[in-house]
């Protein structure tokens, strides 16, 4: 792969992330809460809302590992499944780190 092709992909992923999380921010957002559906998932398991959200992106790594173990097999995914797959995980990571940063500019330790 050349260094070209490869910048190409970093800002195709970027893009891909950044419309996702500005489409996706608007369908799951209630009460102007980004973080609405692991709010209601703290409420229901009595866990803090990192380990909601790890308990919704292990879907996503699992998915992630499945297709790295189909390679061992010579089976190649399709690039939309790489885009969702990877996309996804990746705006969990982005949502965890923002609802960190949530707590501390609160102060909340938990």
């Amino acid at each position: 792969m050349t260094e070209k092709r490869f910048d190409e992909i970093v800002e195709e992923v970027c893009e891909q992330i950044k419309q996702t999380l500005l489409v996706k921010a608007k369908e799951y957002r209630r009460q102007n809460n980004p973080f609405h559906n692991f709010d209601k998932g703290v409420q229901r398991t009595g866990k803090i809302r990192e380990k909601v959200l790890d308990g919704m992106l292990l879907k996503h790594e699992i998915s992630i590992a499945d297709m790295t173990n189909d390679l061992v097999d010579g089976k190649l995914p399709t690039k939309e499944l790489l885009d969702e797959k990877f996309g996804d995980n990746i705006i969990y990571l982005i949502i965890k780190k923002a609802s960190i940063i949530d707590k501390i500019e609160n102060d909340e330790s938990g």
